[in-house]
């Protein structure tokens, strides 16, 4: 058994795939029996999204006092993205430091240059002194040292083909309503397509400060027949609603990490249109089709070509089962447990 300090900034109840990824993990190397503790930032109690306490410590908003405590205790510290307020207690406590990279340190080139702030100087000064695991080879080929790569993993106890829901929607939108996520965008690549004599039905859920301004730019491009907005959704609702439509669409401006909501609808069926920078294709692979990020031509051709090749569709449907395989939650964990391991001894 191996005691295993996780940080992670953010954790349920905030919703997001960094916090769902670290949530999976938790339960994972709980269920392969070693002895865990989340410490967080994100106020909360102790009971997770199923009404069900977790099966393992949350500890949210930890004193100094209460984090030197834990490192003391821990035999691996496990950072979900290298946080520095949390790291201080390794100056005095010397335990092996795992930092799991599930973002940029240094902001990509298309959102607005390289961050090169002391902030992010420091953490890449300090990469060098943990192992470092990352979540997709974009990730790794932007650290200044070496990392092994490990997908995100998806909660395939929960995401999965409904047989008996037919597919009767065409898009569908999964994901923060903030600008960096494209749906401005997705929008109009609709138009465009309405303008060429089609009419797909788009399902935006997720809720966020562009919400107003996307529901008026649905109304300025007369597209309020075609585009619901559903909120924020989350467990066996979630499900069902993507076993309903046909394709998926990611249309990040920036260039995502990695992009585990494409996990998620392959294994509801879908067929993925996403923004090819980053890692969101190494999510995508054979399962669908990706475009340069930020061009809107390309992303109505994208989905025009999805829309009117049905043996195209079904291909990459046909693809998921092989593609989902290293990304369950169990073969993501084993695969973590190995470099937690080996940084122990």
């Amino acid at each position: 058994m191996v005691k295993i300090l996780m940080s992670s900034r953010l954790f349920y109840p905030s919703i997001g795939g960094s916090e769902t990824d670290i949530e999976v993990l938790a339960h994972e190397f709980t269920r392969f029996g070693h002895a865990i503790k989340v410490v967080t930032q994100t106020p909360g109690s102790h009971i997770d999204a199923d009404g069900l306490e977790f099966p393992f410590d949350v500890i949210r908003q930890p004193s100094p006092a209460k984090l030197f405590q834990l490192v003391k205790w821990c035999d691996v510290y496990f950072h979900n993205g290298i946080i520095l307020k949390d790291a201080w207690p390794l100056l005095i406590c010397r335990k092996p430091w795992i930092i799991r990279h599930q973002t940029w340190i240094k902001l990509p080139h298309n959102i607005g240059g390289n961050f090169s702030g002391w902030k992010a100087n420091l953490k890449e000064l300090l990469v060098k002194f943990s192992t470092s695991i990352s979540i997709s080879k974009s990730i790794a080929e932007h650290l200044p040292h070496p990392s092994t790569i490990i997908p995100n993993p998806y909660r395939d106890n929960l995401f999965r083909v409904i047989p008996e829901i037919a597919k009767t929607k065409e898009f569908v939108f999964l994901g923060r309503l903030v600008s960096d996520k494209g749906v401005e965008m997705l929008l109009e690549a609709l138009a465009e397509l309405k303008h060429q004599g089609m009419m797909p039905q788009l399902s935006i859920i997720g809720s966020g400060v562009e919400e107003s301004k996307l529901r008026q730019k649905t109304n300025d491009l007369a597209l309020a027949e075609q585009v619901v907005f559903l909120g924020s959704k989350i467990g066996e609702e979630l499900v069902q609603i993507l076993n309903e439509h046909q394709i998926m669409v990611i249309p990040s401006l920036w260039d995502e990490p990695f992009g585990v909501v494409a996990l998620e609808g392959i294994a509801c069926g879908c067929a993925i249109v996403g923004s090819e920078g980053g890692g969101l294709k190494d999510a995508i692979g054979s399962c669908g089709v990706t475009f340069p990020n930020g061009d809107v031509k390309a992303l109505t051709k994208a989905l025009f070509d999805l829309l009117t090749n049905p043996d195209k569709l079904s291909t990459c449907r046909r693809n998921a089962e092989s593609h989902l395989l290293r990304h369950k939650k169990a073969e993501v964990a084993k695969a973590y447990l190995q470099v937690i391991e080996a940084a122990k001894k």
